[in-house]
């Protein structure tokens, strides 16, 4: 190989190395399966620890703090001595990893070139500033861009225009129905398209190569997630390219699967040996519009059994700790949640048996009542066990079998509720509103006491 080629290999998810005449740059590495609690590599894959631990990348660039992309048990296996970039607003990330012993540590900023010999990595702005940042890098005379799972700023996508054609560029095909899995009986079933946006967008940039990328998980083998959470196949992908690019190649790259690219050609070059394909790897997904989902009482029956005091916590939270942080809170943006609402927290143990919990909630106010003392009119269920991991191991709401409104209401109220934002129910907003890094804090306590 020479500096006039590079080699990209795709580890997992949104997880690549960059590979230039032996300078090597990893992108968001996840050597974990699962990892982020629950999300199973697709197609399944395990990984060489004791290799990855003898890597010595040049450079690691992580796109944002969320626990699919940066997660130190993954960051644990490599030697400490490699630079990190990262970017994030919060500076107790970086305090972080020096704690977990990275000695090279650095912020990256909105259109702030690095320069890794032969690499030049731009940060680019998405349209969650505060959140994600996507990568332009230039390399052997190409220009390629890593745009992660981040939904794409206009004004970023004026300045990538420039570039047009790309030579190559990594796109988050799935769109996750994060909210709609939450209160699935509310939810209207996915076309299947790809966004009009997203479209626009590829066709705006006119890569010579497309990879989609982004993604590559899915959840429990038991898990009605799988048939409800990804609505875009592979197939349909390609399929819908081809019409609106037809000149541009769509690559679709496995984890551990690498290619070589140059100005004229792409081909394909020797897998990562430390990602291990296990069983059929030309696998796709499978959204099934309509399809039945599990019972919060179901889902829980899947998962472990807590201890008697582990229980207990969670208990003694619902009846102090959630009214504290609730107080603590922001009156909701919502009209909803301005006046007096009835809400019912269902808490589902491992044996599918519910404990219920009842509050009258109004402003900032949130009151533990009977059953019997009002009309209901918000209902929140959740798996007991979840629920402990979302307190102490720092569990995102993406994995954690939340469900939201489950139920029926009296006419008035469903009328009320048919446009109320589902992020504003009591538990999420306690749970996640203002936490920064429970996942990686937790993550890093636990490294700390082995």
């Amino acid at each position: 190989m020479n500096a006039k080629s590079v080699k990209i290999s795709r580890i997992l998810h949104a997880g690549y190395v960059f590979d230039c005449a032996g300078v090597q740059i990893a992108f968001d590495p996840i050597f974990e399966n699962p990892f982020s609690q629950n999300c199973y590599a697709f197609p399944n894959v395990a990984f060489d620890h004791d290799e990855v631990r003898s890597l010595r990348w040049s450079a690691i660039f992580i796109s944002h703090f969320h626990d699919d992309h940066c997660s130190f048990d993954s960051l644990n296996f490599l030697d400490r001595n490699i630079p990190i970039y990262a970017y994030c607003q919060f500076p107790e990330l970086f305090s972080w990893l020096k704690e977990l012993g990275f000695v090279n540590v650095h912020s990256l900023k909105i259109d702030q070139s690095v320069h890794v010999q032969s690499f030049e990595i731009i940060p680019r702005r998405a349209l969650d500033v505060d959140v994600d940042s996507m990568f332009q890098i230039k390399v052997a005379g190409l220009n390629l861009l890593n745009v992660v799972d981040s939904w794409m700023d206009p004004e970023t996508l004026q300045e990538l225009s420039q570039f047009s054609p790309w030579d190559m560029v990594l796109w988050p095909f799935q769109t996750l129905r994060e909210i709609e899995v939450i209160a699935p009986s509310r939810a209207t079933a996915s076309d299947g398209l790809l966004p009009t946006e997203w479209t626009q967008q590829l066709q705006v940039l006119n890569p010579r190569y497309l990879v989609p990328s982004s993604c590559q998980f899915i959840h429990e083998s038991w898990s009605w997630y799988n048939q409800a959470l990804f609505p875009i196949s592979y197939r349909q992908f390609e399929g819908e390219i081809a019409k609106i690019l037809p000149r541009s190649q769509v690559v679709r790259m496995n984890p551990g699967v690498t290619v070589e690219l140059d100005k004229s050609s792409m081909a394909e070059s020797d897998s990562l040996s430390w990602v291990r394909p296990l069983g059929n790897q030309d696998v796709d997904y499978d959204y099934q519009s309509g399809a039945m989902y599990a019972s919060t009482a179901e889902v829980s029956r899947n998962l472990g059994a807590l201890s008697k005091v582990q229980s207990e916590e969670v208990f003694a939270h619902c009846r102090s700790g959630l009214i504290q942080k609730f107080k603590s809170l922001e009156i909701s943006d919502d009209p909803y949640f301005k006046k007096k609402i009835f809400w019912r927290l269902s808490i589902f143990d491992h044996t599918g048996e519910a404990r219920h919990f009842h509050y009258h909630i109004e402003g900032q106010s949130m009151v533990p009542v009977g059953e019997n003392d009002g009309v209901l009119s918000w209902t929140t269920e959740v798996p007991l066990s979840k629920f402990y991991s979302a307190l102490n191991a720092g569990e995102s709401l993406t994995s954690m079998y939340l469900r939201v409104n489950d139920a029926v209401f009296t006419p008035d109220i469903e009328k009320e509720i048919h446009s109320v934002d589902i992020s504003e129910d009591p538990l999420i907003r306690c749970l996640f509103t203002g936490v920064f890094g429970a996942y990686q804090l937790a993550q890093l306590k636990r490294l700390k006491d082995l």
